[in-house]
């Protein structure tokens, strides 16, 4: 973990007292982790293992009962514009247009602005998810695919440094699923954009990340390991199951949820390091070694003689 990286998260613990004489729950313990700037990091886990509140310490809208999190040098405090979030539910204001509701965060954002700034800022996020022609519908008038855009383009539109997704599309067809991935991906290209994400499907993970971060099952769940993605940046779902290494990958990641997750919170392995998770690259380095090029060895005729006299 670099001292230079532009999130570090220290010896991060949550802690919930037992109501009735039962004794306190610790969701996670010992958590530590490090993003850097433009990263894009997802997070999987089974359900318990307190992924939300994580995401939630990150935005500053809860507090860990130990540790903390440094954000481009500074302490995380409390909620901040500097960090967007966009939950699995729009969280609309229903009374409010698709544009409306932009504005509403882009004022907040930039109170100084003038009217045409804030309408021309806030249409440029609005087109670039592809919203155009749909600005002055309100939620009760978008489809779900819709107003998690309008979520994103929110988030997006105050040009936060860091974003957190907490399951953003997890309510939503595999269609609009799929296309607001190839949304959200291209947006990220295109702004470089640091992006934290809590989601439960594993392809979704391998598409969007640069890493992805394991938790072990709670309580007292922790990092177990951080896989590297190693496909190539430029990849589209179209041709992801084509990409060197993808089953390697995707095979991995099952098998922690469904049998190593268990087994590390039950007895956590030799040599682990809870300050330096492992980071792993599956499918590179069981990658057999090159075949070395065979010497050539010179036609009969070819042969040079030596005579030793």
């Amino acid at each position: 973990m670099s001292a230079e990286s532009f999130l570090i998260a220290e010896a991060l613990a949550k802690k919930f007292p037992g109501g009735r004489g039962k004794p306190d729950l610790t969701v996670f313990d010992d958590v530590h982790f490090s993003i850097e700037k433009g990263e894009f990091v997802c997070i999987i886990g089974h359900s318990g293992c307190g992924k939300t509140t994580i995401l939630n310490v990150l935005a500053g809208l809860d507090s860990a009962t130990a540790g903390n999190v440094v954000m481009d040098g500074r302490e995380v405090a409390g909620p901040s514009l500097e960090r967007g979030v966009v939950f699995q539910g729009h969280a609309l204001m229903p009374w409010l247009s698709a544009k409306k509701n932009v504005e509403f965060a882009v004022r907040s954002r930039w109170p100084d602005k003038s009217k045409k700034e804030i309408d021309e800022h806030c249409q440029r996020y609005l087109d670039l998810v592809g919203l155009t022609g749909s600005e002055h519908k309100k939620p009760s008038e978008l489809s779900g695919g819709m107003k998690q855009r309008v979520g994103i383009a929110r988030a997006f539109a105050i040009e936060p440094k860091m974003l957190l997704l907490d399951e953003p599309f997890g309510a939503l067809d595999a269609l609009t699923r799929g296309n607001i991935q190839d949304e959200l991906k291209k947006i990220c290209a295109a702004t470089h954009q640091t992006v934290f994400m809590i989601t439960h499907d594993v392809d979704e993970a391998i598409l969007l990340s640069d890493k992805i971060m394991l938790m072990s099952n709670g309580p007292k769940a922790r990092i177990a390991e951080i896989v590297v993605n190693t496909l190539p940046k430029e990849r589209s779902r179209e041709t992801l199951h084509k990409e060197p290494h993808f089953y390697a990958i995707r095979n991995h990641l099952v098998d922690f949820l469904v049998s190593r997750s268990k087994r590390f919170s039950e007895e956590l392995p030799a040599g682990y390091d809870a300050r330096n998770p492992p980071l792993v690259m599956p499918g590179v380095e069981t990658q057999p070694e090159p075949p070395q090029p065979k010497a050539e060895v010179p036609h009969p005729e070819k042969a040079v003689v030596v005579n030793f006299r």
